[in-house]
C-alpha cells in the first residue's frame, strides 16, 4: 500500500522535473533570442554606418552645387528685374548677411532697392499690438486707406505698403517725401521700426520680406509668425507683390504656407541660407511681378519659378 510519503515523493519529483525543463527550455530560448538580436544589432550598425556614408556624400555633393549656384548667382539674374524698385524690410532675427546679399542680387538682377526697414521686436509683440494698432490711424497718409478689420500686422502692413511700395499705375499717387518721414520718424521713436536710411525711400513696385528661421528662444510665441506674414500679405496687396524669404525653419513662412488665402498672394522661400534659395528669392520676385505666385526652397521641394527675364 502506497504511504503518504511515497505521494509527497513523487509529487515533489514531477515538479522538480517540470522546473528543470522550464529552466532548461528559457535557457535554450534566451540563448536563440539573444543570438537573433545581436545579430540584428550587427546588421543595424552597418547600416548606420551605410547611411551616414551615403548622408556625406549627398552633403559633399549638395555643398559642391551650391558653390556652383554662388558663383553663377550674378549671372543667373541678370536681367530679371529690369528698372524695378524693391523696398526690403528685415524681420526680427533676419541675419543680416542674407538681407545683404539678397539686396545685393536684386541690384545685379536690374531692380533698385528703394528702401530698407527693419523691424522691432515690439512690432510683433502680442503685448504692444494695442498701442499699435492706435498709432497706425494717426500715420496714415492722406489719401491711403487701412482694410477693414483690427487686426494689428494687416494694420501695420498697410501703412507700411502706403509708405514704401505702390502699383505701377498708382506711382503719381505715391506718398510724398515728408508724409513717408513723418510717419517713419514716429514708428522708430515709438520703438516699432529702425530706418538709417530709408526715411526718404523712393516708391517701390515689389516688397522684400526677410526674416530667420527655427531655434526660435522658449517661450517664443508663435503670433509674432501670424503677425509678420499678415504685415507681408498687406504689403503684396498695396504693393505689385511680395516675397517672404526666411532662413530653414522660419515660422513666418510656415504660417504663410498654411493660410490659403496668403499663400495664393505671396510667394514664400526657405532656406534662405543658401545660395540656391537666395537667387529662387530674386526670381520669385519677377513672378510676382508678372502676377503669379509659388513656393521655394528646400522645405519646399523646388527652388526655380518659371519665370524669363524681361526683353
Amino acid at each position: 500500500m502506497m504511504s503518504l510519503r511515497y505521494h509527497v515523493v513523487s509529487i515533489a519529483a514531477i515538479l522538480l522535473a517540470l522546473a528543470l525543463g522550464v529552466v532548461l527550455g528559457a535557457s535554450a530560448l534566451s540563448g536563440r533570442v539573444l543570438g537573433a538580436l545581436t545579430t540584428d544589432r550587427d546588421e543595424l550598425a552597418g547600416q548606420v554606418v551605410a547611411l551616414r556614408g551615403e548622408r556625406a556624400a549627398v552633403d559633399t555633393r549638395l555643398q559642391a552645387t551650391e558653390r556652383l549656384v554662388a558663383a553663377g548667382a550674378p549671372s543667373t539674374v541678370a536681367g530679371v528685374l529690369p528698372g524695378r524698385g524693391v523696398a526690403v524690410v528685415a524681420a526680427p532675427g533676419a541675419d543680416p548677411a542674407d538681407v545683404a546679399t539678397v539686396s545685393e542680387l536684386v541690384t545685379r538682377a536690374g531692380g533698385r532697392v528703394t528702401g530698407r526697414l527693419a523691424l522691432t521686436d515690439a512690432a510683433l509683440a502680442p503685448d504692444r499690438a494695442d498701442a499699435l494698432r492706435a498709432l497706425v490711424p494717426r500715420l496714415l497718409p492722406a489719401g491711403a486707406q487701412l482694410p477693414t478689420t483690427t487686426d494689428t500686422g494687416a494694420l501695420t502692413g498697410s501703412l507700411l505698403g502706403s509708405l514704401l511700395v505702390a502699383r505701377p499705375d498708382g506711382m503719381d499717387e505715391q506718398t510724398t517725401g515728408p508724409e513717408t518721414r513723418t510717419a517713419l520718424r514716429a514708428l522708430g521713436e515709438a520703438g516699432y521700426v529702425q530706418a538709417p536710411d530709408a526715411l526718404d525711400p523712393a516708391p517701390g513696385e515689389l516688397a522684400l520680406v526677410v526674416t530667420g528661421g527655427g531655434g526660435e528662444p522658449v517661450g517664443h510665441d508663435p503670433a509674432r509668425d501670424s503677425t509678420l506674414a499678415r504685415m507681408t500679405g498687406e504689403l503684396d496687396r498695396v504693393g505689385a507683390g511680395a516675397v517672404l524669404a526666411g532662413r530653414t525653419g522660419s515660422g513666418a513662412v510656415t504660417a504663410v504656407r498654411n493660410d490659403s488665402a496668403l499663400r495664393s498672394g505671396l510667394s514664400t522661400v526657405d532656406g534662405l541660407e543658401g545660395p540656391s534659395s537666395q537667387v529662387a528669392t530674386v526670381l520669385a520676385l519677377r513672378e510676382q511681378a508678372d502676377g503669379r505666385t509659388g513656393l521655394y526652397g528646400p522645405v519646399a521641394g523646388t527652388f526655380t519659378p518659371q519665370t524669363a527675364p524681361a526683353p
